[in-house]
């Protein structure tokens, strides 16, 4: 026996290595646990694309490609200024770019996004990475969200929106107009009312549709009830302006996904059908889940069958595609390339002359503020990556300006940041705190230490919740506490964020990296 099994062992080990190359089997939700809110997804050929709202950010909307649905890979954004650039200089907290619709038809891909202040605008590409071409005005009004265009069978095309209550001064229903087929102008005066959600039970908000046609249905995925406590629905109809049939196919249930709603049905090429969509994790934003999806009745049923019509959120099950080598957005950066990482953004249109790449290290110019950070224009920001994860960066404080600021922060309607202050000529470590900072709040410094030098070592340390804590080093190795911890809030209509800035009246300040670990 003793024999047999040596002789087998080199089969056992080689089945074992063969196991280990297909790789993990299974994928867990959230499968992009970051902001990447209002997720719109399709398919071309053997590649996921994937576009989402970027409000206030700039650049805006960003652009993630997958081979699986589950490994997403930042490769650009589609918009590297908002427009109107003249109101957009500044920051707009919670306006910009909403919920947008990604579609391929006629050889390109296009993007339909609303400023809800302004109108829907359009853009193509004849590659996803881009370039994009500039955002055309397809029609303006203020209200008007949540496009999702249909080019039908017939050659005739159709634009499908909702309304925003706070411009329009009405909600919960969907608006069908009639469209160029090159998106170039809508073909009607203010469209048709062809789903009213004040006339279905317990029906609000309903908003964020897309727009399918399959098996001689039309098909409206769409959420209502709200971002944090809302479902899943679908209508469908066998005429384009209806009458539609409704059907709730995705809620809560006994899950811990909240709301779980707004996204997208894509298909595999093998047929199989699954569902994206986000989850309302306050200072963490709106993360992205994926679902498995069947057809019953011409009915979808999306998540886990629970034995009616609507199923519910999975934490986990099968990879839509196996053996693909896993993938992230980035988070950190060495600042050793010719321009900075695709992760950051700014906190509104942003200008050359903000910062400089040289020399391995990133340096901020100091950029004007009021009385907080709240509507500086110039802050570095990125999303937040994970529940729980740690950020280290080195400044180097020696050109900041008499009164300049400049460090690490942890931003959003609440915020705070720890970094150098200088003052009489020296530079002083602070860690500041700013609460209902969009109410134009005052700074209050939690803390202070006297440096050395000009150069230290800050870190963040992020825990479930958000809730954040602070410290320095002077060498680089040892790391001191500074404060008491702070929780992280979400933005307007965004999650938290976390970034670099520098401010004051000239100077500068450089910093070596910007490094995020579990």
């Amino acid at each position: 026996m003793g024999r047999i099994l040596l002789r087998c062992l080199p089969f056992l080990f080689a089945a074992l290595l063969a196991a280990c190359a297909t790789g993990p089997r299974d994928y867990t939700n959230p499968v992009l646990h970051a902001d990447y809110s209002d997720p719109d997804v399709i398919r071309v050929g053997d590649t996921y694309y994937l576009v989402s709202s970027s409000f206030n950010n700039a650049p805006g909307l960003p652009l993630l490609q997958s081979p699986d649905l589950v490994n997403w890979t930042l490769v650009g954004h589609a918009l590297p200024q908002l427009v109107p650039a003249e109101v957009y200089a500044t920051p707009q907290h919670g306006k910009g770019v909403w919920a947008p619709c990604l579609r391929y038809h006629d050889g390109k891909f296009w993007i339909f996004y609303p400023d809800p202040d302004v109108g829907i605008y359009v853009m193509t590409a004849s590659a996803f990475a881009g370039p994009w071409s500039a955002p055309h005005l397809l029609v303006a009004g203020k209200g008007l969200i949540d496009p999702t265009p249909l080019w039908d069978d017939d050659g005739q095309a159709y634009l499908l929106h909702a309304w925003a209550k706070s411009r329009a001064g009405f909600s919960n229903v969907l608006t069908l107009r009639r469209m160029a087929p090159d998106a170039s102008r809508l073909l009607d005066d203010k469209g048709t009312v062809i789903i009213n959600g004040d006339k279905l039970p317990k029906y609000t908000t309903l908003e964020g549709p897309k727009f399918y046609k399959r098996d001689g249905y039309y098909y409206i995925f769409a959420p209502a009830g709200g971002v944090e406590s809302g479902w899943q629905s679908v209508f469908r109809s066998r005429r384009i302006d209806g009458p539609y049939e409704d059907r709730i196919v995705l809620e809560q249930g006994r899950s811990a996904v909240n709301g779980p709603h707004q996204g997208a049905w894509v298909q595999t090429p093998q047929g199989e059908d699954w569902f994206i969509h986000f989850q309302d994790k306050r200072a963490y934003g709106r993360v992205v889940h994926l679902q498995p999806m069947v057809w019953r009745d011409g009915w979808p049923l999306i998540g886990q069958d629970v034995g009616g019509a609507a199923g519910q959120p999975v934490l986990r099950y099968r990879l839509p595609v196996s053996g693909k080598a896993a993938a992230a957005p980035p988070t950190s950066d060495e600042f050793n390339g010719a321009s900075l990482g695709l992760q950051w953004q700014w906190n509104a249109n942003w200008q050359p002359s903000w910062y400089a790449l040289g020399d391995g290290r990133l340096r901020l110019y100091g950029q004007p503020r009021t009385t907080n950070l709240w509507d500086v224009p110039s802050l570095l920001l990125q999303k937040l990556p994970a529940e729980t994860f740690t950020v280290d960066t080195r400044l180097d404080a020696a050109g900041l300006a008499e009164a300049g600021v400049a460090g690490l922060v942890m931003y959003g309607a609440d915020y705070a940041w720890l970094g150098t202050r200088r003052s009489d000529g020296k530079t002083q470590l602070a860690l500041v705190s700013c609460y209902k900072a969009d109410a134009r709040c005052h700074e209050q410094q939690e803390a202070g230490v006297e440096l050395p030098s000009p150069q230290v070592w800050l870190r963040i340390q992020v825990i479930a919740g958000g809730v954040t804590q602070f410290s320095y080093s002077v060498d680089g190795r040892q790391y001191t506490p500074i404060g008491a911890q702070f929780t992280a809030r979400m933005g307007r209509w965004v999650g938290a964020q976390m970034g670099l800035f520098s401010a004051g009246n000239g100077g500068h300040a450089d910093f070596d990296y910007f490094r995020v670990t579990p």
